[in-house]
């Protein structure tokens, strides 16, 4: 009866999961609507689809029944996962017009998938148990989970020097908090360490995110109004400059 009722929350939380982490999959499309619509992915860079894809394709082989069994809600939000970042990528190649920086993008792709095939080769030849298979798998997939988690950090420093949290999507912090708690929840439905460690990490620091957002909220505040104002008050002079007329000097005959 526990065990039941166990399994059921944990289906709950895991669905959840999903949902939260389709959502943080997502979130790019208005990034991806800009390029198609100027053709160009002007100065953005593809190191956040880079990682997030590797990452996702770890979870994946994490999640297979001869490597983890009962993981289906794994699967499930990374398969997704993998083939949302490949349409990113491939949207990212055609629109880039810098050859060096789009054969460095493919480059890279290819070698994850390449080193992924090879992990999971190994794994599945070269460990015979479940359990072997996991901890292996899983202690590669926390790595990639604290990077990915960790990604954020350089936006939180710009926050900090900048005192202002308008280049950090509050949105974005708490959705990204949610999908933490959420699969640190899962993880703890029984208990899995490779689950738990790199997603309880990522609440923290999601958290730490949405304290900055709450310490710096008034100070943006006033930085763009004040950056409005400035705004107005150079158009304003244009205004004048432009609309006085400068009359011509003339010289008296003598």
């Amino acid at each position: 009866m526990v065990s039941h009722l166990v399994n059921t929350i944990r289906n709950v939380v895991g669905i959840t999961g999903n949902v939260i982490s389709l959502f943080l999959f997502l979130s790019p499309v208005p990034t991806f609507v800009r390029i198609w619509k100027k053709g160009s992915v002007e100065q953005y860079s593809p190191v956040p689809y880079l990682a997030t894809l590797i990452n996702c394709m770890v979870w994946v082989i994490y999640g297979l029944p001869m490597v983890h069994p009962n993981s289906t809600l794994v699967i499930t939000i990374n398969g997704a996962g993998t083939a949302i970042e490949l349409v990113y990528l491939t949207l990212f190649l055609i629109f880039c017009h810098d050859k060096k920086k789009r054969l460095k993008g493919l480059l890279i792709a290819l070698v994850e998938v390449v080193f992924m095939a090879l992990v999971t080769a190994l794994v599945l030849t070269l460990a015979h148990t479940t359990e072997r298979r996991s901890m292996v798998v899983g202690i590669i997939a926390i790595l990639f989970n604290i990077m990915m988690y960790a990604s954020p950090l350089s936006v939180m420093k710009l926050v900090i020097s900048t005192k202002s949290v308008e280049y950090m999507p509050f949105f974005l912090s708490l959705a990204s908090f949610a999908n933490g708690v959420a699969w640190t929840t899962y993880a703890f439905l029984p208990f899995d360490p490779f689950i738990a460690v790199p997603n309880g990490l990522g609440t923290l620091f999601s958290l730490a995110q949405l304290l900055l957002y709450a310490t710096y909220y008034e100070s943006t505040k006033r930085i763009i109004a004040a950056r409005k104002e400035t705004k107005m008050e150079v158009n304003l002079s244009e205004v004048v400059v432009n609309g006085n007329h400068v009359p011509k000097k003339t010289t008296r005959a003598t």
